[in-house]
């Protein structure tokens, strides 16, 4: 009698499996990779649509892919958004059952210039004159007082410099050396999209 029941529940698992995978067959999935221009590809929002209704969403792994699965045959519009990018989005995008639609890496999410921090500045000289080619690098001063490097500059030919940051509230550390001179440091507060300016003077040269 044991014996039987076993049999009887075993059946009853292989069924629900075959249907399960029979109710997969009639679905589809679209995976894809997303690139940004600056910062991670993590954590972008990739929301599924049909017409203007979502229908699901997903966000993309540290890589920038992902995968939005068990969608009912039919054509999809995709919506990419992640703050401080440009959103992005992709139309008609036709699901087959049983098949997986790939769209590649030719995502490309570009800056959104309204909704970053624009740190820029100039490096003069003791005499008062701009200094092209000359390294700037930018650090991010952390809760415990200690920096990391995260950017690096070379002046222009009128001696200034810009750096892209997340409008995030932070506090950065702008530091320069030229040849035969003493490093020049200054702290900027970051707290919104905006544009920071910050001006550098060298000291005289021993």
């Amino acid at each position: 009698m044991r014996f039987n029941k076993t049999l009887f529940m075993l059946a009853i698992i292989l069924l629900a499996a075959s249907i399960s995978f029979a109710q997969d067959k009639s679905l589809g999935s679209i995976k894809g990779k997303v690139r940004v221009e600056t910062g991670t590809p993590a954590g972008v929002a990739v929301v599924v649509r049909r017409g203007e209704t979502e229908v699901t969403r997903v966000t993309t792994n540290k890589n920038g892919e992902f995968v939005v699965s068990r969608l009912t045959p039919g054509k999809y519009g995709l919506t990419f958004r992640k703050p401080g990018l440009s959103i992005g989005s992709v139309e008609d995008i036709e699901v087959k059952a049983g098949k997986t639609r790939s769209l590649g890496d030719r995502l490309i999410l570009t800056i959104d210039e309204g909704s970053i921090a624009f740190l820029s500045g100039s490096v003069f000289s003791a005499g008062g004159r701009s200094v092209p080619n000359t390294k700037v690098e930018l650090a991010k001063i952390l809760e415990d007082g200690t920096t990391k490097k995260i950017d690096g500059r070379i002046t222009t030919e009128t001696g200034s410099f810009k750096f892209r940051l997340s409008p995030e509230p932070g506090k950065y550390r702008v530091s320069v050396k030229a040849d035969g001179a003493e490093t020049v440091s200054k702290d900027v507060e970051i707290d919104g999209a905006a544009v920071y300016r910050v001006a550098l003077s060298l000291p005289p040269k021993p």
